[in-house]
Parts: structure tokens; C-alpha cells; sequence
């Protein structure tokens, strides 16, 4: 009673199941289906509109006259431009997730000691040389590390403490 005096409508008793029984609950402000399948109509929608659209340019663009292609190019393009990120950073991802499977199958092994090619595991040391190291090896002196420690650490000092000389003579 409280609810037709306001026009407010009821909750639903329960939550409801997604309208394509996927399994997930579904809203009403997704039009009853969950996030996933909306997603996916919308999309789908989307490409649908795109397809129809570029068709509709290709038929009016031989046979209409010039005033009439700027207005469907500009309205293809604003289209194109908002489906074609999605499409552009999924195959560069693909091509460099291939290059990378490449170049990590022979690093898939176990990680091991430069010097001694003992198992590390999570235990390596790093060491500025770009080298990985065991507990052994792990200290300059024991590996003949080829990384200048003293010209890196003179440069870092003169970094952090900039030379500052005061003029001999006050100008006037």
C-alpha cells in the first residue's frame, strides 16, 4: 500500500539468474544478465553497428555526391576509433607474448650460479654485473666481478655533494 502512493516499484523476492543461464545473477540495470554477457552484447552490438555502418560507406561513397562523404567518414571514423583500441592492443600483446615465450623457454630451467652453475632457486644474489649468483659467489671478490665499484661509488658522492665555492672578492 505504502509503495502505490509513492510509484515506487518492489524489490524482486530473490536474486535472479542471468537471462542466458550462464549460472552468474543478473540485474536489471544489465537488462537481467551479469556483467559478462552484457559485455558481450554490447560488443557484439557494437561490431554490428560498425559492419553496417562501413558497408553503408562503401555503397554511398561510389555512388553519392561529395557532400554527402565527409558526413559518413567522420561518423566512421569516430566509430572505428573507439573499436579499434580494443582490436590493436590485443595482437601487439599476442606478438610480443609469442616473443617472449621464445625467449623465455631456455630460461624455464632452474636458476643458477654463474660461477659454479649451482641451484639457486629464490636464494640468488644479483649482482650489479647483471649476473646471478649462490651464497659463495655472491660478494665481488669472489666472482672477478668486471663492475667498477669505486668509479660508480665516486660518482654517487659527487652526485650527492655538489662542489660550492664562494667568490674570493664581494662584487660591489
Amino acid at each position: 500500500m505504502d509503495h502505490d502512493q509513492t510509484g515506487c516499484e518492489a524489490a524482486p523476492e530473490g536474486p535472479m539468474l542471468c537471462v542466458n543461464n550462464c549460472g552468474f545473477f543478473g540485474s536489471a540495470a544489465t537488462m537481467n544478465m551479469c556483467s559478462k554477457c552484457h559485455k558481450d552484447m554490447m560488443l557484439k552490438q557494437e561490431q554490428a553497428t560498425l559492419a553496417a555502418s562501413s558497408i553503408g560507406n562503401i555503397m554511398n561513397g561510389s555512388s553519392s555526391s561529395s557532400g554527402v562523404e565527409p558526413a559518413i567518414a567522420a561518423n566512421v571514423e569516430i566509430s572505428v576509433d573507439s573499436v579499434e583500441p580494443k582490436t590493436i592492443s590485443a595482437q601487439p600483446l599476442v606478438a610480443s607474448g609469442s616473443e617472449e615465450n621464445l625467449e623465455k623457454k631456455p630460461k624455464d630451467g632452474p636458476k643458477r650460479c654463474t660461477n659454479c652453475n649451482k641451484r639457486v632457486g629464490l636464494t640468488g644474489f644479483n649482482c650489479r654485473c647483471g649476473n646471478l649468483f649462490c651464497a659463495v659467489h655472491r660478494y665481488s671478490d669472489k666472482h672477478d666481478c668486471p663492475f667498477d665499484y669505486r668509479t660508480a661509488g665516486r660518482d654517487a658522492i659527487a652526485k650527492a655533494n655538489p662542489v660550492v665555492k664562494a667568490e674570493k672578492l664581494d662584487k660591489i
